[in-house]
């Protein structure tokens, strides 16, 4: 094989993986934590009072699906004063006008799920823009648990802050 042939392949092979990941990504009812997945097909619907999302103070990440279009991902969550809250990153930047879709998608249907231990929650995404008491006491959990910045870069548009509210 020439080396011409060998370089081709080296650097396609790569892409031809990312590519099918992507593909089959779509279909998984579990998302990754970098490509997202498909629709929910597992877990119990809630049903009764809305929960103490206290039980999140300390848990990494949770699930949660748009209705539409129907892609769930694996995200970052916050507890301040009992709501829970999840943010995107990058929305300012290059890397984000390409990878994040899910918040403008947010904006335009805000129907979600989230799944937590094999049961989901019916969620209303409401992006906060406003409310600097909000935005610090959110940040200052996020910077606990992930080391986040501050609140500026959510008031600036570079980091898009939803509260999860009921449904």
């Amino acid at each position: 094989m020439s080396r011409k042939r060998i370089v081709a392949v080296l650097v396609s092979l790569p892409l031809v993986v990312f590519a099918v990941m992507l593909l089959v990504s779509g279909s998984r009812d579990v998302p990754g934590a970098w490509l997202g997945g498909g629709p929910f097909t597992s877990g119990e619907l809630h049903t009764g009072p809305e929960p103490d999302w206290s039980f999140l103070a300390d848990r990494e990440t949770i699930e949660m699906q748009l209705v539409d279009p129907p892609r769930s991902r694996v995200l970052w969550v916050a507890v301040h004063e009992g709501k829970p809250y999840v943010v995107s990153g990058f929305m300012g930047s290059v890397l984000g006008s390409l990878w994040k879709h899910w918040p403008e998608q947010a904006e335009r249907d805000p129907r979600a799920f989230l799944r937590i231990d094999g049961v989901q929650y019916e969620r209303r995404l409401i992006r906060v823009t406003s409310g600097r008491a909000v935005m610090e006491g959110v940040s200052a959990e996020l910077n606990r648990k992930y080391g986040f910045g501050g609140p500026d870069a959510i008031e600036a548009g570079d980091v898009w802050l939803f509260e999860l509210a009921p449904s």
